[in-house]
């Protein structure tokens, strides 16, 4: 890796004091090299496999494409026990990935199963983990649900089932029908899951980039079973029916620990449950420069989270990426001479160096209690998960005016209207033009599939809501194989960026209108969300569809 230039002579040094320090037997080389994030677990990989003379395979690739009858070869616990799935027949071999090549005896072990001859690839321990998790989950899903349906387990059977051994429960068919739904949601995406009672079958539905998709169906007397086994392992109340709860759990699914919340609503066919899979604790914190922003409101963004005190808003309907941005933010500006501490219902990701509280309002932990609590604190920066209210907002208000760096959310549709909105919350309008810094309004918008998007000429209405003069090309979504047939892949964020100068905060203070302070904030340069979406369209990126989704307004 040094002769390749892939890592230097002083990062191989520190790998190696690192690992001679701490010692941990069956962690290796490779182990501390990624961990340290001197390469990607795929360069080592590739490093590797031209020392060893074996090919790499990159199972995460999405032109790479499994055999599904030579995944079938291998016995699940013995993939996962050594870390191994089979990805091609050639007539009397079989091909195996491996992140360990040449340890014979894992292929032994596969030749006395499946009686063919192995041939090993190298793969990193990762892809090959999710390959194990999403391949053998699928021929697992349907026996599941037969034996679910024949070996009917109501509620009363659960928590005697509950009180026994590990082994046992893990093994009930319930059991693995809950922990098979998140494992599936988790793999395709899902940040929602909607399990829903219906008079004769219950709907399973997850949310893939902000839309809903089924993802199975299954009979309703398996209903409440289900329902009773997620509320004994989110911790709620299992014989109250009558009144909403709240509860959450973790669960790993392929190596990743995944935070998961759980809200229970009694309907007129039974108890509806939306699980919501919350981002990682242990995932990175997003950069600023992964946000998905334009250039131009990069430049703006960067601007306003220099200055030293004042109140930073991020607006926006409900998930609109609104968190995402603040952590970016917080990470950026969360330096070791500064004490930063955040209030947030809950607290999301763990961001290590700052000082999370939750809220908890039956304990009287309220947003306006902590926030309070905190300015005794002797905080530099403070990071509210909402402003809900005017108590909220006047404490934010004042502690930035005091000297504090204050950064916010608040749901509205547009940077100008956030004003009004605070305004009408209660806070004088001259509070308002002091202590803010600026706002960014964000909506998520989905990217087209590069694969199957079809050209076409806009017509006449579309251009209008572009504000172009001429006919262009634009691209629809239509659906492959690679995007699920959805027509877009992945999500990105569009800003509206309003910074608070001082003519900005003259119209504030004078009780400005919401068009006197767009019609400020274009003049002076902000790019409204359609300005945003329209470009995107323009460069092929995104369809016509989702600009108005995003933007329409009557």
């Amino acid at each position: 890796m040094v002769n390749e230039g892939i890592i230097t002579e002083e990062q191989l040094q520190h790998v190696l004091d690192v690992k001679k320090e701490e010692n941990i037997t069956g962690k290796y080389f490779g182990d501390y090299v990624i961990e340290l994030g001197y390469v990607t677990d795929t360069q080592f990989g590739e490093v590797l496999a031209r020392k060893l003379s074996v090919p790499f395979i990159d199972l995460t690739n999405p032109d790479f494409i499994f055999d599904i009858d030579a995944v079938k070869k291998i016995p699940e616990t013995l993939a996962k026990k050594h870390t191994i799935i089979a990805v091609k027949i050639t007539g009397k071999r079989l091909t195996v990935a491996s992140h360990d090549p040449v340890n014979f005896y894992i292929f032994e072990d596969i030749k006395v199963t499946t009686g063919m001859d192995v041939v090993p690839v190298l793969s990193t321990k990762s892809a090959i983990t999710k390959a194990i998790g999403k391949y053998y989950s699928m021929q697992n899903t349907s026996s599941i649900l037969d034996s679910v349906e024949n070996q009917f387990v109501d509620s009363i059977d659960i928590e005697a089932i509950d009180a026994e051994s590990a082994e046992r429960i893990d093994n009930a068919p319930i059991v693995k029908l809950a922990t098979t739904i998140v494992e599936n949601s988790h793999r395709a995406g899902a940040t929602d899951i909607h399990i829903e009672p219906f008079k004769t079958f219950t709907r399973i539905r997850i949310r893939v980039n902000g839309d809903l998709i089924e993802l199975m169906n299954i009979t309703n007397v398996v209903h409440n079973s289900l329902v009773t086994r997620l509320k004994i392992i989110s911790g709620m109340n299992i014989a109250e029916k009558r009144i909403p709860q709240d509860g959450r759990f973790s669960q790993t699914v392929d190596g990743s620990v995944l935070d998961v919340r759980v809200s229970n609503l009694p309907t007129v066919n039974g108890e509806k449950v939306v699980i919501r899979i919350l981002s990682t604790g242990d995932v990175g914190l997003r950069k600023i420069t992964d946000l998905g922003m334009s250039a131009y409101n990069y430049v703006k963004f960067n601007a306003m989270i220099k200055v030293p005190q004042g109140v930073m808003l991020v607006t926006g309907p409900t998930g609109s990426g609104k968190t995402t941005t603040l952590y970016a933010a917080l990470g950026e500006l969360a330096k070791p001479h500064v004490n930063v501490v955040t209030v947030e219902d809950p607290v999301e990701k763990n961001v290590e160096g700052i000082n999370q509280c939750q809220v908890n309002v039956k304990a009287g932990m309220t947003f306006s209690a902590a926030l309070r609590s905190i300015l005794r604190q002797d905080p530099d920066i403070v990071m509210i998960g909402e402003m809900r209210d005017q108590e909220t907002a006047e404490i934010a208000i004042r502690a930035a005016i005091t000297g504090h760096m204050v950064l916010s959310t608040l749901h509205t549709n547009d940077a100008p209207s956030t004003v009004t909105r605070l305004v009408d919350m209660g806070v004088p309008a001259y509070m308002v033009a002091t202590s803010l810094i600026g706002i960014v309004a964000q909506r998520l918008v989905k990217k087209i599939c590069h694969e199957c998007k079809t050209p076409r000429i806009s017509t006449e209405e579309e251009n209008r809501l572009m504000s172009i003069e001429q006919s262009v090309t634009v691209y629809d979504a239509c659906g492959c194989s690679k995007c699920n047939n959805t027509g877009y892949t992945g999500r990105t964020a569009i800003h509206e960026i309003l910074l608070c100068t001082p003519e900005m905060s003259a119209v504030i203070a004078n009780n400005g209108t919401i068009d006197q302070i767009s019609s400020l904030a274009r003049s002076q340069g902000t790019k409204l969300l359609r300005d945003n979406v329209s470009e995107l369209v323009l460069e092929g990126n995104t369809t016509i569809d989702e600009l108005v989704r995003v933007t329409y307004a009557v």
